[in-house]
């Protein structure tokens, strides 16, 4: 029986047989040739095969472009909200959709990243705002303001680095792709995966979320980490910064797509996915697929990272209730309402998901949960490879009925 190839999202059907995929761990794993895995991704994007391919990325530009001069500055801000939400399910595309790992945590990674960047506006907001100068004058304390209703003398000490813009760039990048290497290589060393790991991925999130609540003078608690004023000296409620701004997420989103293109379509790619369908004759050939696995777990909680970090400077907001179990696992269906084998289906499935979510609540305010849940069945039951998938079968129809004119 074959396994479906993990490229149907982009246009293709049909998993390339064992033989090319074992071919394919013998030149990508080869210690005398570790040029191969750059050259491998520079292929994926820039070689045939991903050039091919390219024509969702192109399609999500050319919208993101033109949003800003169709929409009002409240539903762009929405929409900003939404593309940050869609760098986890980019990066759970390939987690689950290539290597065939079902994460039900990807919130705790978002909430780093979104933490971490909260952290530094919060301090710069502390020391430059007009209101917090006159918080700390009132109460004899530059230290932000619910660690000053909550008798916090001195900033603690992993604050303090979150006084420096590199330094909180710096651990947005680092933090959270390591704490995925550290909590999932030795399970996976140890053959945990399945449901088990996603058992282990959701006990992580839900700790994390009590951890926030439960440490409220050092992470705001319940309420999170808010009232930030400026990016660097820049005004973020001017409207000029928020323009700036969404761009910059469109075009990280549209480079976070891309990355994943080429990890799909190069040799490591292939490596994943002969992982995801026949992960014993892997470990039989002499390699180490926790390796493998851990690594493509650590891009995933990157691209959460920075989502989060995005998410922080556009709606102005670090929440527990963005860490825990009920995000993360939403973060899962927008990616499975998309399509799991699609990476472009991930962002549409989020935008789609959140905005049929504002649409049932502005207008159906006290049924709006029912209507999202509804929707969440029929996709499931009607659509089990996601809007992507519903989309290759159509082509993949008129293919035949053109065949047989």
């Amino acid at each position: 029986m074959k396994a479906p190839d993990a490229d149907a999202g982009a246009g293709t059907t049909g998993a390339p047989p064992w033989p090319a995929a074992a071919a394919a761990v013998g030149e990508i794993a080869s210690p005398a040739q570790p040029a191969r895995w750059l050259d491998g991704l520079r292929d994926g994007l820039l070689g045939a095969r991903g050039v091919q391919h390219w024509g969702g990325a192109i399609a999500l530009v050319a919208v993101g472009l033109l949003l800003p001069f169709l929409l009002g500055s409240f539903r762009l801000e929405l929409v900003a909200k939404y593309l940050c939400l869609a760098f986890p399910a980019v990066g759970i595309v390939l987690l689950w959709g290539q290597t065939g790992i079902l994460s039900l945590g990807q919130g705790l990674f978002f909430g780093m990243g979104g933490y971490f960047m909260a952290m530094f506006l919060k301090l710069e907001a502390t020391t430059h705002s007009d209101s917090s100068q006159a918080l700390s004058q009132f109460y004899g304390s530059t230290l932000p303001d619910f660690m000053v209703w909550n008798s916090v003398e001195t900033l603690p000490w992993f604050w303090k680095p979150f006084q420096s813009l590199p330094l909180s760039l710096a651990a947005i990048l680092i933090v959270p792709p390591l704490t995925a290497m550290a909590t999932s290589y030795f399970p996976f060393r140890r053959r945990v995966g399945g449901v088990y790991f996603s058992i282990v991925t959701l006990a992580l999130a839900s700790v994390a979320s009590i951890v926030i609540i439960g440490q409220q003078g050092y992470t705001g608690g319940v309420n999170g980490i808010t009232d930030f004023k400026s990016f660097a000296g820049m005004d973020l409620e001017s409207p000029r910064v928020s323009w700036g701004l969404y761009y910059v997420t469109v075009a990280l989103l549209v480079g976070v797509v891309l990355f994943g293109r080429a990890v799909m379509n190069s040799r490591l790619g292939k490596i994943l996915r002969a992982v995801r369908d026949r992960e014993d004759r892997v470990r039989f050939s002499g390699y180490d697929p926790a390796m493998f696995k851990a690594a493509i777990f650590a891009v995933a909680a990157l691209f959460s990272a920075i989502g989060g970090a995005l998410f922080s400077l556009q709606v102005g907001l670090a929440s527990p209730s963005l860490v825990g179990i009920v995000p993360s696992v939403e973060m899962v269906i927008c990616a499975a309402v998309g399509g799991r084998l699609s990476l472009v289906g991930g962002v549409v499935g989020t935008v789609l998901v959140y905005a049929a979510k504002t649409f049932f609540s502005e207008h159906f305010a006290q049924y709006w949960l029912y209507f999202i849940g509804a929707l969440f069945i029929l996709v499931v039951v009607f659509l089990p490879r996601g809007l992507a998938g519903a989309l290759e079968q159509l082509r993949g129809a008129r293919a035949r009925r053109a065949e047989r004119a």
